[in-house]
């Protein structure tokens, strides 16, 4: 699923990844530990192509597809189809509701409105939103809004979610709840996470834990 070879990435100066080697099967969960300022949001954003890597000889394929040859809307059109992305603080959009939050990604794709909101409806209905879809960010709680989250990454069926810190804004009761959350989703759509997290827990329920330190990541 995931086929990265060499990748490094300077900012001013400062060597943040140092040559890094990644690969992530299919329907697998593996998640990334390690100090802060040790390179994991910097590789997670770089695998999300939301950061280019540094230029030279390097590979980054995902799903077949190799990334170095997508510029521009093309780039941008296969993060939104291929690339699911949950953040620590949500994101949402506050002006709305939780159905057109969950459905952003299919409208920016060119799904009609109606099979979006059909499709976003069917989701949040699967992580026991049913009652909740028709308010905004304000009137729901933090786990609540986080399951928002996870609705719109799932939104078009992207062959990878990419997770920084999901449950750093989480009370233990609900990061508990988000992680039985991901395994559902492994177990039901064979659904493949890279997870970069602090939280033991979150780690542990991973198949595979991948410890990075000073721009590496240590087998």
């Amino acid at each position: 699923m995931i086929k990265a070879r060499n990748i490094h990435k300077h900012f001013n100066g400062l060597h943040v990844l140092k040559g890094v080697d990644l690969d992530i099967r299919k329907g697998e969960i593996v998640s990334i530990v390690g100090p802060s300022g040790a390179g994991k949001t910097t590789l997670l954003h770089i695998i999300g192509t939301l950061l280019p890597p540094d230029p030279g000889s390097y590979t980054l394929e995902i799903n077949g597809t190799d990334i170095s040859k997508l510029k521009g809307k093309k780039l941008a059109a296969f993060r939104n189809r291929s690339i699911g992305f949950i953040f620590q603080f949500h994101n949402l959009l506050p002006e709305f509701t939780a159905l057109e939050n969950t459905a952003i990604p299919a409208y920016i794709a060119g799904f009609d409105k109606k099979t979006a909101d059909e499709k976003a409806a069917e989701l949040l209905e699967l992580l026991g939103l049913t009652g909740r879809m028709h308010h905004k960010p304000s009137e729901l709680s933090g786990g609540e809004q986080q399951r928002v989250a996870v609705a719109r990454a799932l939104i078009n069926n992207p062959a990878v979610i990419l997770a920084d810190e999901p449950t750093g804004n989480l009370d233990s009761a609900n990061a508990r709840k988000l992680h039985e959350l991901f395994l559902e989703l492994q177990e039901k759509f064979k659904q493949t996470f890279l997870i970069v997290t602090h939280n033991k827990e979150l780690a542990e329920m991973s198949q595979r834990i991948l410890y990075m330190q000073d721009g590496v990541i240590r087998y």
